[in-house]
């Protein structure tokens, strides 16, 4: 379309130029014009004709092919460039969101090492299944969502979130398909299979919010087949008010500014509202794409929109204002020496998954204490783990367990804001303490949404306790603890009815409902529960909690920028429509630079959120 417009241009200076010296070859560039510049147009117009379809772009196929009948041939051309012109500016800007999406697909791995019975070899991703081991060698990229078992790196995870500062990863943290391994080896178990990776699954959600349009896009799109018709009949009643009420002749070539037909031409031109169809698609595109190269993904217009206008925003606690991992942070130890009690529960902790044992496994790593595999593991089911270890029993789990085998023990009572993990052998006996912790980025986050006027309110079914001192710590003003995912809902809607309007952020199964009972949900990204993803509207990518604030920026900067948008196009059209009706004489293009002019400036105007700052506190 961009070559055609240039065409376009050229072949209509031309036409100019040569209109008083060689007229007849001034005609032949007016037709070349018309061919180059009215292709696309009349290709879309007999698209929409045969869907019984008329919309703004029939309106200006009207004008141009019209405007042969009042001898203004290359004034129609001039509108044929201008609208290809525009056209062409719309396509770039969809087309900036469109790469977005190519890059990820694009860079997508396509083959993986599979190890199975100690032996490597090449596979397609897309036959890797749940549970298989592979291995991801440095300065690769993971080929699908895996957790590690074994090896030490760090992963570059831009391409899914923005940011280019590298994340440690060790055993038991999950590595992201699309994200780079940068320098060690690692093997890890897949997780989900390729096609619900977190990049297949991000790559899903841009390609549907482009189909989901926001509530002032769907106004603007009722512009359509009977806003044509009102043009239509408007600019018919004009022509004959003019030719039999006013006497203006109805078609004059030699003084076509005074016929009838010229004017009603010069109104059709003015009221087509291309300018204001595109106000709000070419925002949205643009703050969607420019989400998606920075980690956020708005589901569509309607999220963009509405979050917007949030007064409060509620949050869950573990995984969203914690890191949703627990840390060691101390061990109690009743019987024998702390040194030898973490060695042995590291290791009978190496050879379970359950979350409370990969903490203790990563904290062992980080003190590089020495790996001596157990033997004879057994699981004790919803208990915790039995094995033989330096000839002994030994056991890691509940304090029921370790009750059941020192009978006589007398154990401290629970701890009160912390989990527990005992172990236990005929030597040692003690409990080892985790606590999830805070997001470092919590407080300031919190304290910008204060700054920005907004209320935080904190959700979560943890003890009243621990729920407090997390609040305290990342300055949320309201706190509520030992909730069910039910009392959680009742929450949302009791904020609901006292006016607010409520974003909530979380990341699990129960998180979903409260998601879904907000105004806007807010997801937290590729780790989150496919629950939660499914009720979101906003999905904050790889849990970077930060982005939140990206997010409410750029949908702010949307809005006003759909208003400006939707002003100008507004005022341009009755503007110079009341121009065209009182005017001794508009000239045609007069109406042509402003309809098209208006609708340049619309699309450069939204082309701007693709360049919105970082960093920046949102303002309401």
């Amino acid at each position: 379309m961009a070559v055609r417009s240039a065409v376009c241009l050229v072949f209509t200076v031309a036409a100019f130029l040569l209109r008083k010296t060689h007229f007849d070859f001034s005609l032949a560039c007016v037709a070349a014009a018309y061919f180059a510049g009215g292709w696309d147009l009349t290709a879309k117009v007999w698209a929409g004709v045969r869907e019984r379809e008329f919309g703004t772009d029939f309106l200006m196929w009207l004008v141009a092919f019209g405007a042969m009948f009042i001898g203004e041939q290359r004034e129609a051309a001039v509108l044929l460039f201008l609208f290809s012109a525009s056209g062409a500016m719309e396509r770039f800007a969809h087309g900036r969101t469109q790469r977005e999406i190519g890059a990820l697909l694009k860079n997508a791995p396509k083959l993986a090492r599979l190890i199975e019975d100690g032996v490597e070899r090449e596979v397609p991703v897309a036959e890797l299944r749940p549970g298989q081991l592979v291995r991801v060698t440095a300065n690769e990229q993971v080929p699908v969502d895996i957790l590690v078992e074994r090896g030490e790196s760090a992963a570059d995870e831009a391409m899914l979130t923005g940011e280019a500062e590298p994340i440690p990863k060790v055993l038991g943290d999950t590595c992201l398909a699309g994200t780079l391994n940068l320098w060690g080896v690692i093997e890890g178990r897949v997780q989900r299979a390729a096609e619900d990776s977190a990049l297949q699954r991000i790559i899903r959600l841009i390609e549907n919010a482009q189909n989901l349009k926001a509530p002032v896009q769907r106004f603007t799109d009722r512009f359509g087949t009977r806003y044509t018709a009102i043009v239509l009949s408007v600019c018919t009643a004009v022509f004959f008010v003019w030719w039999l009420a006013f006497g203006a002749p109805p078609f004059v070539r030699e003084q076509a500014h005074e016929s009838a037909f010229y004017r009603a031409m010069t109104l059709l031109v003015v009221m087509s509202p291309c300018a204001l169809v595109l106000s709000v698609p070419s925002a949205i595109l643009s703050a969607i794409a420019f989400g998606a190269r920075n980690g956020v993904l708005f589901r569509g217009g309607a999220a963009i929109e509405n979050l917007a206008g949030i007064t409060v925003v509620a949050m869950d606690k573990t995984g969203t204002l914690t890191r949703g991992k627990l840390e060691l942070i101390g061990v109690e130890v009743l019987q024998g020496s702390e040194e030898d009690l973490l060695l042995a529960a590291s290791n009978l902790a190496r050879i379970s998954n359950h979350p409370m044992s990969r903490s203790i496994a990563r904290a062992a790593n980080r003190r590089s204490l020495a790996v001596e595999q157990p033997t004879e593991s057994e699981t004790v089911a919803g208990q915790g783990v039995r094995a033989k270890w330096r000839g002994e029993t030994v056991i890691l789990g509940h304090r029921a367990l370790v009750a059941s085998v020192h009978g006589g023990a007398t154990l401290p009572p629970h701890a009160e804001q912390a989990s527990e993990v005992w172990f236990a052998s005929r030597t040692l006996l003690g409990r080892l303490l985790l606590r999830d912790q805070l997001r470092p980025e919590a407080p300031s986050l919190v304290a910008r949404l204060h700054d920005a006027g907004l209320k935080t309110v904190m959700l979560t079914g943890d003890k009243s306790g621990a729920a407090e001192q997390m609040g305290r710590m990342a300055g949320v003003r309201e706190i509520l603890g030992q909730l069910t995912p039910a009392q959680k809902v009742e929450a949302i809607e009791r904020l609901k009815k006292s006016g607010e309007t409520v974003a909530m952020i979380g990341d699990g199964v129960n998180d979903a409902p409260c998601l879904a009972a907000a105004d806007v949900g807010v997801a937290m990204g590729a780790r989150g529960s496919d629950a939660a993803i499914e009720q979101a509207e906003v999905v904050l990518m790889n849990d970077w909690l930060e982005n939140f604030l990206l997010a409410l920026d750029l949908s702010i900067r949307a809005r006003r920028i759909i208003r400006q948008n939707l002003t100008l196009s507004l005022g341009v059209i009755v503007f110079m429509s009341l121009t065209a009706l009182l005017a001794k004489a508009l000239p045609l293009y007069v109406g042509v630079l402003a309809h098209e002019g208006s609708t340049v400036i619309v699309v450069l105007n939204s082309l701007r959120l693709l360049f919105t700052p970082r960093g920046a506190t949102p303002r309401t």
